[in-house]
């Protein structure tokens, strides 16, 4: 037996999340059973807790999108017990049981092998969030980011996504203005290496002109909506904004101007389905250039009783930084 947090719906739809103990008999069929050690919170585990957000189809469920931990048993030649895996995306605590549990049964394909250097405590520091912010660092660059001077922008700062990617591009070497709508966060974010604060009111304040000031030689933007579209306003020419999130609302109220007059380029980033390639080649970038020491700054510990009010706090916008959850303890 071990121990897991189950949501179960009763015949009125409400959710109930509860710690309950599971057998092996009852994990899902899959080829690679892992003893769980560490997991995060994220914005989708949030809406699984509570009442799905139209992610989680069957009950009962236990939500976790992303694990690391240690491979039990496999049936896939790639992995042997003993092996240190981590799992992000493939609808893992969505549509198949997840990370908040002792174990947890999934597919090889859906595994990475646990980089050296990076423990899996350290790996779920990173978490989903994290690994977002990776990818989109890279986009960023791989679209000329380097070339273009200037500071990079990133909206929604003091959030899981936003705080590693601040770490990541000021560790690379960057000058990173964060946006963020809580005064309180401003000693956080330059801790982790952001250079210049903008206040969310600022970028808020709709403006009927397409074109404004270029300010920014790039953008990771996990909020979305009218804000995104304000920054699209104020890219520097051949800029790119990569996009993580839809925090702020998934309308887009913009125009093709920017994109025509400044040549900007606008990057969708999928965490879920990345292939193998590219996720290893991410968490390999993570071990390299996000620097371990700010990244325990933005570590907030949590056990599994914890979960259901951490889901709620997310929600809400009231979570800083990045959540490990040690399911063992």
């Amino acid at each position: 037996m071990f121990k897991a947090l189950v949501v179960d719906k009763s015949e009125d739809g409400h959710t109930q999340a509860a710690v309950r103990d599971l057998s092996l008999a009852e994990l899902p069929h899959a080829e690679v059973t892992v003893a769980v050690e560490y997991s995060t919170v994220n914005y989708k585990d949030g809406l699984c807790l509570g009442a799905g957000g139209g992610l989680v189809r069957k009950y009962p469920h236990v939500p976790g999108i992303d694990f690391a931990g240690t491979v039990e048993a496999s049936e896939d030649p790639r992995y042997k017990p003993g092996d240190k895996v981590v799992l992000t995306g493939w609808r893992v605590g969505e549509a198949h049981w997840g990370g908040y549990a002792q174990k947890a049964r999934v597919k090889a394909d859906w595994l990475v092998p646990l980089p050296e250097g990076l423990s899996p405590r350290q790996a779920m520091a990173v978490g989903t969030a994290g690994f977002t912010a990776m990818l989109a660092v890279m986009a960023l660059e791989d679209h000329g980011l380097k070339a273009i001077p200037g500071p990079v922008l990133v909206t929604g700062a003091a959030g899981g996504v936003g705080s590693v990617a601040t770490a990541i591009l000021a560790n690379l070497g960057y000058e990173v203005a964060a946006v963020t709508g809580r005064p309180e966060s401003e000693k956080y974010l330059r801790s982790l290496g952001a250079t210049q604060i903008v206040a969310r009111e600022e970028l808020n304040e709709t403006t009927k002109r397409p074109l404004e000031s270029e300010s920014w030689s790039g953008c990771v933007d996990a909020v979305g909506g009218a804000m995104l579209a304000r920054v699209l306003g104020q890219m520097k020419y051949g800029g790119s904004v990569a996009a993580v999130g839809l925090a702020g609302g998934a309308n887009l109220p913009a125009t093709v101007i920017p994109f025509l007059l400044r040549g900007l380029n606008l990057l969708g980033i999928d965490s879920v389905m990345q292939p193998f390639d590219n996720r290893q080649r991410a968490w390999q970038r993570v071990v390299t250039d996000l620097p371990l020491a700010r990244l325990e700054e933005m570590v907030q510990p949590a056990t599994l009783a914890d979960l259901p009010q951490l889901g709620a706090d997310i929600l809400q916008g009231k979570v800083q930084g990045r959540v490990v959850v040690d399911v063992n303890g």
